[in-house]
């Protein structure tokens, strides 16, 4: 599998990063270790859980694996998540000094060793001062508990003010960012990645196939049906049928089946590879239920979709842009300024 240094650190991670927020919950024990198995026999480094995935089972699991594997842990990137309640303590949510030690504490027991590779704020906290928990990211780094820092589900103004602060109190710098992208939701493309390109950070992708959306499973007028996801509960979250059952997203997967029957992929794969290949991404976050869905995409680890057929789904799911200076005149001005 193919590898690249995460945003500007030094740090290299594999280009697909196993996600485990099923495990525990969707997936049973034996289920996660054979995806992690697979993961690792595939060439995968990079595997990324929180303290939040089934209230610490996801970090268990991957924990007794390990503890199973002590030959593979060299080779692997951890990374963990922590900002959300693991108790109904006043101070057991949040990225307070207190909560974060804490947690931080929790997820080394759970995994089972004396650091992680890269610890992730889980989500903006608008009640902790950002010198608060910078100061503590600086201060685990510094105790070895911690190498690297990374973001999670931050605004563009939220990550520009972290990477200011950070850098002007000569504190350790996040160099990553999870946010939502995927074919179907490209709005982080206005602020967001901008700001992560300024300050050095690369983006780990959730949801890369949109809930599922991207496998071309459902069907225009017809509410899911049967085990999956949407079919067991189609008012599900931000995947919810009557959510994304629009002109729009039917109009991109009709490019996605086209592409896809033109690359010798599925629809999965294809949207996968579209976005692997974004600027600034580093590595997007594949999960899955079952290690078969799991090998669907580790089989595009080291696919690169050519030029026409990434520029036909680029122009397919462009959104549709508010107005200046986001919209057509806009990026006419910035293309012009730049030139």
């Amino acid at each position: 599998m193919e590898h690249r240094l995460l945003g500007e650190s030094g740090l290299a991670v594999s280009r697909l990063c196993l996600g485990t927020m099923t495990f525990g919950a969707e997936t049973d024990r034996a289920g996660s270790f054979a995806q992690l198995d697979a993961f690792v026999e595939a060439g995968g480094t990079f595997i990324d859980t929180a303290d939040v995935y089934s209230r610490g089972a996801s970090e268990q699991l991957v924990g007794d694996w390990l503890g199973e594997r002590a030959d593979v842990r060299d080779r692997l990137v951890l990374a963990t998540k922590a900002r959300f309640p693991m108790s109904d303590s006043p101070n057991g949510a949040g990225l307070s000094r207190r909560h974060l030690h804490d947690a931080l504490n929790a997820s080394l027991g759970r995994l089972g060793g004396e650091s992680i590779d890269l610890y992730q704020l889980h989500a903006w906290d608008p009640l902790t001062p950002i010198d608060e928990y910078l100061r503590f990211i600086d201060d685990a780094v510094r105790a070895g508990k911690v190498h690297y820092f990374g973001l999670s589900n931050f605004l563009g103004w939220q990550l520009t003010a972290v990477a200011e602060r950070a850098s002007s109190g000569g504190w350790t710098v996040p160099v990553s960012l999870q946010p939502q992208y995927n074919l179907l939701t490209r709005s982080i493309e206005l602020e967001i990645v901008p700001a992560c390109a300024q300050y050095g950070l690369g983006l780990m992708p959730w949801s890369p196939l949109a809930g599922g959306w991207l496998t071309g499973k459902y069907r225009r007028n017809a509410a899911p049906t049967g085990s999956s996801r949407l079919g067991e509960n189609p008012a599900r979250g931000m995947e919810a049928y009557d959510r994304r059952n629009t002109e729009a997203t039917w109009r991109v997967l009709d490019v996605l089946r086209q592409v896809a029957e033109q690359s010798g992929l599925t629809m999965a794969q294809a949207a996968l590879a579209w976005v692997a290949d974004r600027p600034q991404v580093t590595a997007p976050i594949v999960g899955a239920r079952t290690v078969e869905q799991l090998q669907g995409s580790l089989a595009i680890a080291e696919v690169h979709l050519d030029e026409a057929a990434a520029r036909l789904l680029t122009d397919a799911s462009a959104p549709e842009l508010p107005d200046y200076p986001y919209g057509e005149l806009g990026i006419d001005q910035r293309s012009r300024t730049l030139a």
